[in-house]
């Protein structure tokens, strides 16, 4: 029989795990916004060659985590103000369907998390703690992302999430946009989610991220 070329389904791939390492590094504020990422530097980190760092970074870049300018940095994407609006629309768009289709299909275990979370970053929003609701908001929409039952927005989603909710974290960003408003929006996605209402719920989704009613 002839020899498979590909590597089996098990196989990771070693920028597979450079990228989740530095994903997370920068996910959980290791390495903060605007800083340089040297190769030699990740080559000490890592502990692999710079091939795999590059195309982990490359990756990254496209997800909207990296800023890359040829001949002249690699950096941490650093958060703009003036793409706040922008950014969140962007996740209003992608997760008011996902919220839709992930309301009916919630178990009784899952939803109670759901709305376990909700509380969570309604309290965080209303304490103006705006670094703490963008941590959890982001986890607690990825809780819709997991139930909502569609791969192929499940992937979509996943490229792309952290990106756009990355450009949100700037410590006045509750200065930036309607944050009591949002607060609002966000007891109504509670109470649409306890109701198993799919509808209020997305309404609401896409309220809390500023899209025109």
């Amino acid at each position: 029989m002839p020899v498979p070329v590909t590597p089996p389904a098990h196989h990771r791939l070693l920028r597979d795990t450079v990228r989740e390492r530095i994903h997370e590094a920068i996910m959980d504020g290791t390495l903060e916004p605007g800083e340089r990422l040297n190769d030699e530097d990740l080559i000490a980190w890592l502990g692999v060659s710079r091939t795999p760092i590059r195309e982990a970074l490359s990756q990254l870049a496209r997800a909207g985590l990296v800023e890359m300018a040829p001949n002249r940095y690699t950096r941490v994407t650093r958060p703009d103000p003036t793409q706040v609006i922008e950014a969140l629309q962007t996740l209003g768009v992608l997760l008011g369907g996902v919220v839709r289709l992930a309301v009916p299909r919630l178990s009784g275990e899952e939803r109670a998390r759901v709305l376990a979370a909700l509380d969570t970053t309604i309290v965080e929003m209303a304490n103006h703690d705006v670094l703490g609701a963008n941590r959890d908001a982001l986890a607690l929409f990825g809780m819709f992302v997991d139930a909502c039952g569609n791969a192929s927005l499940v992937r979509v989603c996943r490229d792309t999430m952290d990106g756009l909710a990355f450009r949100l974290r700037l410590r006045d960003l509750d200065r930036l946009v309607d944050w009591a408003g949002m607060t609002e929006q966000l007891r109504a996605l509670r109470a649409a989610t306890a109701a198993e209402d799919a509808i209020a719920a997305e309404l609401a989704t896409e309220a809390v991220h500023l899209l025109p009613a």
